[in-house]
């Protein structure tokens, strides 16, 4: 039976059943936990397990002390804010929000990481942020957790300033996979060698990318293979060239099989932005302005530029096929298609 007042959603592949969460965005503001409240503080792109298992303590300890359980985080992420090129990450904002909700956090304070946070003294940002804003009794980061103007605030003044003002600092041991760290470079190296398999163990379930999917210039239509449009807009990712995949609908698990194209098609119409496309094999049905989330199965080649459109159609009939059997589907249609062509 589920909890009163409870929401049953689908993060990419995987239901879950959680409270609603609360959003704020402003480092000023009245106090968030006027019972005070225990609060992990971190980017947390992708939310591996090692961002699992510290949430987890966090939810737990707070339930021990009877107080809020918190996430701060920030956007854009710190490491694209100073970066001069872009930086692919692991997942949206949309997905880390509803991530933040399914480990058990009743409210998130996501820190608009501008000029004005960047020039704002760690010990400013302690005394606004967890002691002003959060009434923080615990407050949980990395070992290697960095923050305030010109990165001056670490564990050790998390600890000091906390003795001072009667909340504690802890560090949360870092989570190993054979016998190496799990963390969010090493999840975007494997996604980028299109190494799915050894994706998921470390994050703890497949890699998915969800959207809403919008209108494209209905090319693939005419080509004999639709399309369902994801825009990806400003967003990097690591996962770039075609796949076999899995597609969730609604609130579905990832389950239809298909064949899907990430990147900005240097055949014909060029887009600037990041696109994934998806062809659903044997799917009849209209997706416009339904979100559909999509697992990656397997890399099957690198985008690249074709010498006009029959040879990108003979291509993708070839790449459909690949999909089909690395998806445990009759490749006959395939065959048939090539062969009357």
């Amino acid at each position: 039976m589920h909890e009163p007042n409870a929401r049953r959603r689908t993060v990419g592949s995987i239901p879950y059943t959680g409270r609603m969460m609360k959003l704020s965005r402003d480092v000023v503001g009245p106090c968030v936990a006027p019972g005070g409240s225990v609060a992990a503080v971190g980017a947390f792109d992708g939310l591996h397990r090692g961002h699992q298992a510290l949430l987890s303590e966090v939810r737990q300890r707070a339930q021990a002390l009877g107080c809020t359980p918190i996430v701060v985080s920030f956007e854009p992420l710190p490491r694209a804010y100073f970066s001069k090129e872009p930086v692919p990450r692991l997942s949206s904002v949309r997905e880390k929000l509803l991530g933040f909700a399914a480990a058990g956090m009743e409210h998130t304070l996501l820190l608009r990481f501008d000029q004005a946070l960047t020039a704002m003294a760690a010990e400013e940002f302690i005394q606004r942020v967890l002691i002003d804003r959060l009434d923080v009794r615990e407050v949980w980061v990395g070992a290697d957790f960095r923050f305030g103007h010109k990165r001056a605030g670490d564990v050790a003044m998390l600890e000091r300033i906390g003795t001072a003002h009667g909340f504690a600092a802890h560090t949360m041991p870092a989570v190993s996979l054979d016998g190496e760290r799990v963390s969010a470079s090493r999840v975007r190296a494997l996604l980028a060698a299109g190494n799915f398999g050894a994706v998921a163990p470390l994050l703890g379930r497949p890699f998915v990318i969800e959207g809403k999917v919008e209108y494209g210039n209905q090319l693939g239509r005419t080509l004999g293979f639709p399309t369902a449009n994801i825009h990806l807009r400003d967003r990097v990712t690591p996962v770039q060239g075609i796949f076999a995949v899995r597609v969730g609908l609604g609130e579905g698990e990832c389950s239809w099989p298909g064949v899907a194209s990430l990147g900005t098609r240097p055949t014909v119409n060029q887009v600037a932005e990041p696109l994934l496309e998806v062809h659903l094999f044997d799917f009849e049905g209209d997706l416009y302005g339904h979100r559909m989330a999509v697992e990656f199965v397997a890399k099957l080649r690198d985008e690249m530029k074709f010498d006009g459109l029959d040879a990108l159609t003979t291509q993708m009939r070839h790449d459909a096929r690949s999909a089909r059997e690395i998806l445990g589907m009759n490749p006959v249609l395939i065959d048939a298609n090539l062969a009357a062509s």
